[in-house]
């Protein structure tokens, strides 16, 4: 079964009846109610396509894309954006400067939005197999355009093709003769199709996406082991146990846009010593908090004490 499609903000049901490539491949949908949620389910599940809209009740929709972009484990699936015709306009460019791939408006067009979901369902697969190689690429376009060889950059490299830094304009030659240098391979002959734009290739170059039309087979070769050398996964560590003398934490305290975690107290001559660690609300985990402030009172209980009111006068 193909993983679900996950949807937060808008209506699930009604993406289900607009999109008719998901109910012809069997995908399931999966609503979930906010974002935070949406977040939470995306890294337990291998789902490589979430559907956002700006119903959400716990943030803006820019903001949760942008929390989806900054997760390690999920940046890579695709986001589909939908937005009501009545919404502000500029909640689109808002919506891809945080990181979204494309965003529809309605009323969607079922075949474009079809076209769309197909296009994200794989990008994933393709980001997984993607390796950084800077590297230099002799082209030659196949047209009339009048640009004869040119000598670009390569960003990276998957098996199906990749992302170009040209020094000229490939408008008008989709068709591209290429050889790129790659890290212990060699020479590698291909023949590419420009397939988008790339903005995030930065001046001076422009940038390309280019798809592979035909490799031959000592280059294909050649990719292959190129792409597990560079995606195969580390080898397992042994992780210590725990220090002795790490402390715990004993209380943890919330305050406006903070939160304070109290660690255990410990001696420290005829006193005892405690540490309050301080970290931002937003995002926070058990044990992220960077140090704050030390007490020290005669007694643990004393100096637990005084930590609690020093964060609710200072806090």
């Amino acid at each position: 079964m193909p993983p679900p499609v996950l949807v937060a903000g808008l209506d699930g049901r009604s993406l289900q009846l607009e999109a008719s490539v998901l109910r012809r491949d069997g995908h399931v949908i999966e609503e979930v109610a906010t974002a935070r949620a949406l977040l939470a389910s995306l890294a337990e599940s291998a789902s490589r396509l979430a559907v956002l809209g700006p119903r959400l009740p716990d943030m803006p929709l820019p903001e949760a894309i942008r929390r989806m972009r900054a997760d390690p484990f999920i940046r890579h699936i695709s986001i589909l954006v939908v937005i009501p015709a009545a919404e502000s306009m500029d909640l689109d460019g808002r919506s891809l400067e945080a990181g979204a791939n494309v965003v529809l408006r309605r009323p969607l067009d079922e075949s474009r939005l079809d076209s769309w979901v197909a296009k994200l369902l794989s990008v994933p697969r393709r980001v997984r197999t993607r390796v950084p190689v800077q590297g230099h690429v002799v082209g030659t376009p196949r047209s009339e355009m009048g640009v004869g060889h040119f000598v670009g950059l390569t960003r990276n490299v998957s098996t199906n093709g990749l992302l170009l830094a040209c020094p000229v304009s490939l408008n008008g030659a989709p068709d591209v003769e290429l050889e790129i240098s790659l890290p212990d391979s060699g020479a590698l002959r291909a023949l590419g199709r420009v397939v988008r734009h790339a903005p995030e290739v930065r001046w001076p170059y422009l940038g390309y996406g280019v798809e592979f039309l035909y490799v031959p087979d000592e280059g294909v070769n050649a990719l292959i082991e190129l792409v597990q050398r560079e995606t195969a996964p580390p080898p397992p560590t042994l992780i210590a146990e725990p220090r002795p003398e790490v402390m715990a934490i004993r209380t943890t305290l919330r305050r406006e846009g903070w939160v304070y975690e109290i660690l255990d107290p410990v001696p420290n001559g005829a006193l005892w010593q405690v540490e309050i660690r301080r970290s931002a609300r937003d995002g926070w985990r058990p044990g992220i908090g960077g140090p704050f402030y030390v007490l020290e009172a005669p007694s643990p209980e004393e100096a637990l004490e005084s930590a609690r009111a020093f964060v609710r006068r200072n806090g």
